[in-house]
C-alpha cells in the first residue's frame, strides 16, 4: 500500500477539521480538549466495529428488512451511540463548554477522529480492487460523518443550555436519534446495491449540507454576537 493512499485517506478529515476550527474563531476551544475528542473518536471505532460484526452475523432477516436493520440499527445506531458517548465523556461537563457552538465543534472533532480511522481501514482494504474508493469516500463518506456530527452537536447544545427539563430531555433524544436516522438513510442507500438508491445519496448529501449549515450559522452568529458583546464590556 502506497503512502499516498494513507495521505488521501487522512486528507478529507484534515480539511474538514480546519473548516470547523475556522468557524470556531471567536471563543476557541482548548487544544488538549480537541485532541482528546479526536483520539476518543478514533477509540470509538473499536467497540463499534466489534458490535457491528457481532450483530451482522446474527441478522437473519432477508431482503429490504435485513438491509434496513443493518443500516439503521446495526451500523448507524452503534456508531452514533459510541461517538456521542465519546463527546459525553470528554467534553460535555467541561468548563470550556460555555456556548452552543461548542457542541457542534466537539461532536465534529470526535466524528472526524472516527471517520479518519474508518477511512484508512477502508482504503487499505479496498484500494486494490477499487482504486478510486478514496475519492468517493472523500466526497461522500467523510463529509457525511461531519454533517451527522453537526446535527448531534446542535441538539446536544439545545439540551445542555435548556432550562426546561422536559424539553432538555427531548433535545437530548434528538441528539442521538436524528443522526441515527440520517446515518441509517445514508447507509441504506449506499449498501442497497440498487443504482437508483445509490443515486439518492446525492440529493441526501445536498439536503444534509443545507440542513446543517443553517444550524451551524445560527450558532456561529450567537458566538460572534457574544464575542462582540464581551468586547464592548472589556
Amino acid at each position: 500500500m502506497s503512502g499516498i493512499y494513507i495521505f488521501l485517506a487522512i486528507l478529507p478529515s484534515i480539511i474538514l477539521l480546519f473548516f470547523i476550527l475556522k468557524v470556531d474563531s471567536f471563543n476557541k476551544e482548548p487544544a488538549r480538549l480537541l485532541i482528546g475528542l479526536f483520539l476518543m473518536g478514533i477509540v470509538a471505532t473499536l467497540p463499534s466495529a466489534l458490535l457491528e460484526s457481532l450483530f451482522l452475523n446474527i441478522n437473519i432477516f432477508p431482503g429490504i428488512i435485513g438491509l434496513a436493520i443493518e443500516a439503521f440499527l446495526i451500523i448507524a445506531l452503534t456508531e452514533e451511540f459510541f461517538k456521542r458517548l465519546a463527546v459525553k465523556l470528554v467534553a460535555y461537563k467541561s468548563k470550556a463548554y460555555d456556548e452552543r457552538l461548542d457542541g457542534i465543534v466537539y461532536c465534529v472533532v470526535a466524528y472526524l477522529g472516527f471517520a479518519t480511522l474508518e477511512n484508512v481501514l477502508y482504503i487499505v482494504q479496498y484500494t486494490d480492487t477499487t482504486p478510486y474508493i478514496w475519492l468517493t469516500r472523500a466526497l461522500l463518506s467523510v463529509p457525511a460523518h461531519m454533517l451527522f456530527g453537526v446535527t448531534m452537536g446542535y441538539y446536544m447544545s439545545m439540551s445542555k443550555f435548556c432550562n426546561n427539563i422536559a424539553l432538555s430531555k427531548k433535545y437530548a433524544r434528538l441528539s442521538l436519534w436524528l443522526p441515527v436516522f440520517f446515518h441509517g438513510l445514508y447507509d441504506f442507500f449506499a449498501l442497497s446495491g440498487n443504482p437508483i438508491f445509490a443515486l439518492l445519496l446525492f440529493p441526501l448529501m445536498i439536503f444534509l449540507w443545507i440542513y446543517n449549515i443553517k444550524r451551524l450559522k445560527t450558532y456561529y452568529k450567537e458566538s460572534k454576537y457574544k464575542s462582540e458583546l464581551m468586547g464592548d464590556f472589556s
